[in-house]
This record gives structure tokens, sequence and C-alpha cells, in this order.
């Protein structure tokens, strides 16, 4: 049986049985991805955009995951309330702000606009399980570095070697409510990553930065966090 097939044998509605008693179905996991530089959602050369589209095929039945260039940081958040179902106006009752079950993850501006679309959920009260930055670029007007309080766990993932190289460092604003599971350093010196498909100014000038976004090891690692989280 394969991964969906076991959710959906189950009657609408329902999710699992324990003790005789029908349990409340688990709400989908929402996953929303962030792409750096000026690129554009859907630009399946980008690992961000791939692994979005690896999710959506193969975990329709448990993930919501959709991704965005990081200048559309509405857009973002729009996708986020209608899948919490949200009324027109935007409305979530405490049910559904307290049931909400989202991973956040971004690369360079991707990365700096995760952060910011946690903030913003946070004012609005609405909880996030983990936030991802890989190689975080800080943009204009926003603070890449500090965690809100609404994000359970959050790790980083950087470089320092290239000209253009990501934050080291990310902290919690309440380490009381946020766990960071870490900042962890990548080299590429001894261990290249093929940049195949990238712009010759990218693999010129960004190399070590677009590496971090290239190397299967770290999106390996990525792609099983997020999956911890389905359940």
């Amino acid at each position: 049986m394969s991964k969906d097939n076991a959710i959906s044998a189950l009657p609408s509605g329902e999710s699992a049985v324990s003790g005789g008693s029908l349990l409340r179905p688990t709400p989908k996991l929402i996953v929303i991805g962030f792409l750096g530089g000026k690129v554009r959602a859907g630009n399946l050369v980008h690992r961000e955009a791939g692994l979005i589209k690896t999710l959506q095929l193969d975990y329709p039945l448990a993930i919501h995951a959709e991704i965005f260039a990081n200048r559309d940081g509405n857009a973002a958040l729009s996708a986020v309330l209608q899948f919490l179902g949200a009324s027109r106006d935007g409305h979530l009752s405490d049910a559904q702000k307290s049931a909400a079950r989202i991973v956040l993850f971004g690369h360079s501006w991707g990365a700096s606009e995760t952060v910011t679309l946690a903030n913003r959920l946070n004012k609005l009260g609405i909880p996030v399980l983990l936030t991802i930055q890989v190689d975080s670029v800080r943009k204009q007007s926003q603070n890449d570095a500090k965690i809100p309080a609404n994000v359970k766990e959050a790790i980083n993932f950087y470089q320092s070697e290239g000209l253009l190289h990501g934050r080291s460092l990310i902290v919690a604003q309440d380490p009381t409510k946020t766990k960071i599971l870490g900042n962890h350093e990548s080299s590429y010196r001894e261990n290249p990553v093929s940049c195949a498909g990238f712009p010759w100014y990218a693999r010129a000038f960004m190399r070590r930065h677009i590496q971090i976004e290239n190397d299967p090891v770290v999106w390996a690692q990525i792609e099983a966090l997020i999956l911890a989280k389905i359940h």
C-alpha cells in the first residue's frame, strides 16, 4: 500500500481507530517554500521548487505544499490562511489556529522571507512547527536572525566560504518556546557540488551560495525534517 493509500482507505473525515473509537483527523501539514534571488516560483532547476513538487506528488493527502518567489510573501500568507480554512475576510477561529501544522523553508532571500512569514503568523496567533533557513541572506527591512516565539523548532544551514554567504547564527526570541535545532555549516572546497543548469554569472560569482542550494546532503536532511512532521 502506498504512503497515501493507507490514509485514503478511511471514510471521509476519519483518521484512525483507537479502542473502538474514531479519532479526529490530523490536519494536513502545510509546507511553504521560498526561492532565493529573483527566481520565479516553479523553476525546477532550484531544489526548493523540486522539493515542493515532490511533496505535492508523493503526499497529496497528507501535505499542502506550495512554492513562492521571495517577493510574494503576501500570496504565501494568503495561501496559509486558505489552507487553514479562513473565511473570506481572512478570519480564523481559535480552534483553526491551534490546529495549524506549518513548516516554512527557503534559500537566500527566501530564507529571510521564511522568518518574515513566521513573524506575520505570530502576530495572527498562528503557530509554526518548524522553520528552515538555507544560506539565509537578510532582505532590506527584515530580520532573519531572530526566530519568533510562535515557532516550535528552527534550523539553519549555511556556508561561509563564498563571496555571498548566509547567516551563521539564528537565535530564538524566546528560548523557552523555540528550540534551535542547530546552525550547521557546509564546506565545498574539498567536496564541490554540481550547479548545472544555473546561469553562468551565478556559477562564477555565487558558486558556494548555489552549491549549498544544490547540496543533496543538505536537502535530504530538510526533506526528512519535513516528513517527520506529517504525523
